[in-house]
Formats: structure tokens, C-alpha cells, sequence
């Protein structure tokens, strides 16, 4: 979907780079955007970031099995692209943590700020059922975040494991090397394995959360 924050986001670039985010969400109230707003747009960003993670990730594995599984030819050739995979995977990493940061960032503002206004409200009834979307919206949140959480304890331990073998590799290109990291393709399969399900379960949570909120997933 169109990207409703990108006007608002240009024009306020240098409060982006003091990190003041309090003044940031102020300025792109005045232009109409508020920070439920901004909350869903991180949700779709963040989603977009660990399906391409999760596909990097993929990829990355493909690569591991095809190096284990040398039969002759040009091993030094294998070593860079699984180097490379490792490289790529390395930074999709670093985005999806950056981008759920951003999340939580844009989440706690909006609920303080939204239990610091129900005082405001003259009318009982409207109180209440602002109080009750809170608590609901608050609850669709958590269970969000723990899904991206969870997802994204897995994304080190994986990252570890493929830097250990490019790092082997690359003082160890032979047949031998091979053999080892042979012996080690069921664990770390394994733990991709795992990585990309919990992956597929945390997009999964983003699609409902943004349904849920009114917007249709992008």
C-alpha cells in the first residue's frame, strides 16, 4: 500500500536523526498522521523485513546443503557464495531488529498516551468503551510482539552457527573440512528449520494485528 508517512517522514528527517521521537510524533500529528497511524505502518514494515529475512534465510541454508554436499569442482567458489548468503542474512538480520525496535518505540507512546486520555473524557459510557478498545487493542499487541520476539531469538543463534562454518571454511577449504560440516547439516537444518517457522508465525500475527486495525494486509 502507498506509504501515507513518506511526505510527513521527508519533511521531519532531521528530528529522525536527533532521536527525538517525541517531537517526531508531534509534528506528524499536524499533518494527520497519528501514532495508531504509524503503529500499523511499522507492523507492515517490520513484517515485510522478516519475510525477506526468512527468504535470505532460506536461501542461506541452500547454500550450506550445497557446500556439505560437494562432490569435486570449485570449492573456493562455493566458499564465497556461502560467505556471501551469510553476509546477506547478516544484514536482513540487523533490519528486522531495528524494525521491531521501532515498533515497541511507537507502541508504548501510543498506549500512554492513550491511558493518559481516557481522564479526558466528560462522558462516562465513551470512557468505558475507550478503556475496553485499549485493553483489546493492548492484548493484539502483546501477543504480536511475542511472536516477533520469539522469531527473533532464533535469528542469532542461526547467524552463529553459519559464521562458524564460513569462518572454518575459509582457512579449511578441502575435502576433510567437508566432511565435518557434513556431520553438522541435521542441527543446523534443524535450527532453520525453526527460525523460519517461527518467522512464518510472527508474519502471520503482523497480517491479523494490521487487520485488525482497520487496515487490509499489504
Amino acid at each position: 500500500m502507498p506509504n501515507r508517512l513518506l511526505t510527513p517522514i521527508l519533511l521531519t528527517s532531521s528530528l529522525l536523526l536527533t532521536g527525538c521521537q517525541t517531537a517526531y510524533y508531534a509534528t506528524l500529528e499536524k499533518f494527520g498522521v497519528e501514532k495508531r497511524d504509524i503503529l500499523v505502518d511499522r507492523v507492515e514494515e517490520a513484517r515485510e523485513s522478516q519475510t525477506e529475512a526468512k527468504q535470505q534465510f532460506e536461501s542461506a541454508l541452500d547454500e550450506f546443503i550445497s557446500v556439505t554436499g560437494y562432490q569435486g569442482g570449485d570449492l573456493e567458489s562455493q566458499y564465497r557464495r556461502l560467505k556471501e548468503a551469510y553476509e546477506d542474512s547478516e544484514a536482513r538480520a540487523e533490519d528486522v531488529h531495528a524494525r521491531i525496535d521501532k515498533v515497541e518505540d511507537v507502541a508504548e507512546a501510543l498506549f500512554a498516551e492513550w491511558e493518559t486520555e481516557l481522564d479526558q473524557y466528560s462522558s462516562s459510557s465513551l470512557r468505558r468503551q475507550s478503556a475496553a478498545q485499549l485493553r483489546d487493542t493492548r492484548s493484539r499487541y502483546s501477543q504480536l510482539l511475542a511472536a516477533m520476539q520469539r522469531a527473533e531469538k532464533r535469528i542469532d543463534p542461526v547467524l552463529n552457527a553459519f559464521r562458524d562454518r564460513v569462518l572454518y571454511l575459509k582457512h579449511n577449504l578441502n575435502a576433510h573440512a567437508i566432511g565435518a560440516l557434513r556431520g553438522d547439516l541435521g542441527q543446523v537444518q534443524s535450527d532453520v528449520g525453526q527460525l523460519l517457522g517461527e518467522m512464518q508465525r510472527s508474519i502471520r500475527e503482523a497480517d491479523e494485528f494490521i487487520a485488525a486495525m482497520g487496515e487490509p494486509p499489504g
